[in-house]
């Protein structure tokens, strides 16, 4: 009986070894043939790019679309930078009529404005505020949209949920006077419950005046008005969870902690580390308006931060030079602080603001 290439005497086929080289042959094949087939899908690619003319040809209503917010941005927030370089100056807005024009004879001091706030005792005070408010909500305020939105999220009956989701946001369209003036019935020395503890013989108090309570009490203003927005975007980073992920979770014996742990917290890191680096950028802008209504009520010691400063000197005591460089320093800080919060997100493995 005659043998055949590849065959044995008792009919069965040779071991997996012997088919090896004809594998190892035709993965070399194709080997070779992919940088032609890689070269011709790279030309095809570039031919079917649309040239821009084409592009715009297209696009051009969402470009007219887009043109009224560029203009506006470019108005309002890029072309007004050009006036940092009063920082540079002793500006004088009264040595000409136009305000556009006294830039140009105000006189050319270099640092000096610089020099003058390392050496304010002022400045330092309202930086040490500043920061010690950002640490303070940054601790107490960040991580509470997150806790709201899991307990929101873990909720059956979606009209509780909307009921829930509605009362909590509400507060975010009230202006600082309204939040201010609410607390102000609550918490103030006629509020009610000051009211309340003096009815039953008890001392009232007013924690709207306790300047060593300030920070807290903003924070808690901060909490009430803004913690809402924060739900909505929790919330909106939670409805992409996919619910498989959830049921796999619970077969393998996770329980609704573990489940929150492993599934939950996880599909929110990467907007917490966004929403995280953009807090960490406006560090140094911790309010405005909500500390202006309530600064002669707490003193300027409690209440004054960089925003507040900055008003100070450059609109009630008119300089101007002094405020646009105090103002300049504020914002590179704030620049920097965007980079480094960034540059730490993408360590974690998230994007952040940027991809790297």
């Amino acid at each position: 009986m005659s043998l055949t290439a590849g065959s044995r005497p008792d009919g069965n086929r040779p071991p997996a070894a012997v088919e090896e080289p004809a594998a190892a042959v035709a993965a070399a094949t194709a080997k070779e043939r992919s940088p032609r087939k890689a070269g011709r899908l790279g030309k095809a690619g570039k031919a079917a790019r649309v040239p821009w003319r084409i592009r715009l040809r297209r696009d051009r209503t969402l470009i007219l679309m887009t043109l009224p917010v560029i203009v506006l941005l470019l108005l309002f927030n890029y072309v007004p930078l050009l006036g940092n370089v009063v920082a540079f100056q002793d500006y004088d807005p009264y040595v000409s009529s136009n305000g556009v024009t006294a830039i140009f004879h105000s006189p050319w001091v270099g640092v000096e404005q610089f020099s003058r706030m390392v050496d304010d005792p002022l400045f330092w005070d309202a930086t040490k505020n500043t920061l010690l408010l950002f640490a303070l909500q940054l601790v107490l305020f960040f991580p509470i949209p997150i806790a709201l939105a899991l307990l929101i999220n873990s909720v059956i009956r979606p009209r509780v949920r909307a009921v829930a989701q509605a009362i909590m946001y509400l507060p975010h369209f009230f202006s600082w006077v309204l939040v201010v003036t609410v607390f102000q019935q609550i918490f103030g020395g006629a509020g009610i419950i000051a009211q309340t503890l003096e009815d039953h013989g008890w001392s009232g108090f007013d924690l709207m005046t306790d300047a060593s309570l300030f920070k807290y009490l903003v924070t808690a203003q901060a909490v009430w008005k803004d913690a809402g927005w924060g739900i909505i975007v929790f919330l909106a980073a939670l409805a992409a969870v996919s619910t498989d992920l959830y049921e796999a979770a619970a077969m393998d014996g996770a329980g609704r902690w573990r489940r929150m742990w492993h599934v939950t917290l996880p599909a929110l890191r990467p907007v917490i580390a966004l929403l995280l680096v953009l807090r960490v950028g406006d560090a140094l802008s911790v309010g405005f308006e909500q500390f202006l209504l309530q600064r002669d009520a707490v003193g300027v010691g409690a209440s004054e931060v960089l925003d507040t400063y900055v008003w100070n000197m450059g609109i009630q005591n008119g300089d101007f030079s002094y405020a646009a460089a105090v103002g300049l320093v504020k914002g590179a800080i704030g620049v920097c602080l965007v980079l480094a919060a960034n540059k730490f997100a993408h360590l974690l493995g998230e994007q952040g603001v940027y991809q790297k």
